[in-house]
């Protein structure tokens, strides 16, 4: 096992507008943005400093009719076993493992309940985990899961993943925070049954003030569907959806 095996290591956004959007979470997050100088397709890559964090793509034909959303790479250290594990144990495989030539690796995988993310494997070491809660970086991995308890079977007998604290959250259920590679990531939990959407991943990009990030949000076109709201360590965060109709949310350590 390496020491990137279960790792969130890449976010992507399939969307309808590459430019908007870019221009959208350049605004909101920060981030700088340029071309990959893909041969085949446009690819923008967005970055905080110097470190790259996502890719900002037009969803492609296979996934037409599929609203615009973010999906996280896992990383695994055999990408061909771990979709025939995945399969094995109730999960999709929506995209065949697949080279990404001079980069790596990838399928794009479902868990039992239906929340899509891909697997990824790479010959490069990598860079070392960033401060999660750095401007820019990704602060918080969170499961609307369609039944905590097997999906956190699930993920944690495929990727190794640890409990953490567990959250009493009353009427709600549990939140279950988990850690990878000791190292407190996100948290799970039992989607609401009056949510309007099937399970799904949702990623937490961090900015320096959540108010301010508020306005550049309702500037860009975007719209805040919860928050803001304070959550345990006080750190304050957001639920929107961007102009295209991506979910997406935002941490902050401050009002």
């Amino acid at each position: 096992m390496t020491k990137h095996q279960g790792r969130f290591v890449w976010y992507e956004l399939m969307t309808s507008d590459i430019s908007a959007a870019e221009n959208f979470y350049k605004s909101v997050v920060g981030w700088s943005a340029k071309d990959a100088g893909m041969p085949d397709m446009k690819y923008t890559i967005v970055s905080a400093g110097e470190r790259m964090i996502a890719g900002l793509m037009t969803t492609p034909k296979e996934a037409e009719g599929m609203p615009p959303a973010w999906i996280g790479y896992i990383y695994a250290d055999d990408v061909d076993a771990t979709a025939k594990e995945i399969a094995a144990k109730g999960g999709k495989v929506h995209r065949q493992p697949d080279d990404i030539p001079n980069i790596g690796r990838f399928a794009v995988v479902a868990d039992p309940h239906g929340a899509i993310f891909s697997i990824f494997s790479s010959a490069s070491e990598g860079e070392p985990p960033a401060d999660p809660m750095s401007p820019g970086h990704v602060g918080w991995h969170e499961l609307m899961a369609g039944d905590l308890e097997s999906a956190w079977s699930f993920y944690a007998q495929l990727f190794g993943w640890t409990k953490d604290e567990a959250l009493d959250m009353g009427e709600m259920g549990t939140y279950q925070l988990f850690k990878i590679n000791d190292q407190t990531a996100g948290g799970m939990m039992t989607k609401p049954k009056d949510l309007p959407a099937p399970p799904y991943w949702g990623f937490y990009f961090t900015v320096d003030a959540i108010d301010s990030a508020i306005e550049r949000v309702n500037a860009g076109g975007g719209k805040v569907v919860m928050g803001p709201m304070e959550v345990p360590g006080g750190a304050w965060i957001i639920n929107g959806v961007d102009p295209q109709g991506a979910y997406f949310s935002l941490v902050a350590p401050k009002r």
